[in-house]
């Protein structure tokens, strides 16, 4: 997921969108998009788009109208994976963490990355707590590399953390 349709803008069939890249117009940069909404794909076409403030305005192909633009409000944008761009040694995409086991330096289990969250100082892990883990806590980790975490494994599907089990 690159970004998500928040609300309209205008009375044309323009969309604000909240962008998922860095930089954030950056999303800009691909032109077909899957909207994921209410359990529907849906393929869409950016015809054109700009920052708006401190946000992002798109027109879709074939929207033209605020109705009709409004009913994809919430819609989450998506990309093939093959269209994004790859990352330095190091560096991850939230997709690739998501669903990877979280241990302790230790070797205790915490449980599975469920989804990210962005806070602005960093990006937190959401880890849900499965058969294996420890407890069933669900933990929120920050996502500081070389210091709350330690390493990503992709092969293994792991990810290594100093984080004390009884946060």
């Amino acid at each position: 997921m690159i970004g998500q349709i928040t609300s309209v803008f205008g009375v044309k069939g323009w969309l604000k969108v909240y962008s998922y890249t860095d930089p954030k117009d950056g999303i800009l940069e691909y032109r077909d998009w899957t909207l994921v909404h209410n359990g529907q794909r849906i393929p869409a076409k950016l015809e054109e788009g700009r920052r708006q403030g401190q946000g992002i305005v798109v027109r879709l192909k074939g929207i033209d109208d605020r109705e009709v633009a409004r009913t994809y409000s919430g819609a989450d944008i998506t990309v093939p994976t093959t269209e994004l761009p790859e990352l330095p040694d190091g560096e991850f995409y939230w997709h690739q963490l998501e669903g990877l086991t979280v241990f302790t330096v230790d070797g205790e289990c915490l449980g599975k990355v469920d989804h990210m969250i962005e806070t602005g100082a960093n990006d937190v892990l959401v880890v849900r707590a499965t058969e294996a883990s420890i407890d069933q806590r669900e933990r929120l980790i920050p996502y500081l590399p070389d210091q709350a975490v330690i390493s990503v494994s992709l092969a293994e599907g792991s990810i290594t953390v100093d984080w004390d089990p009884e946060f």
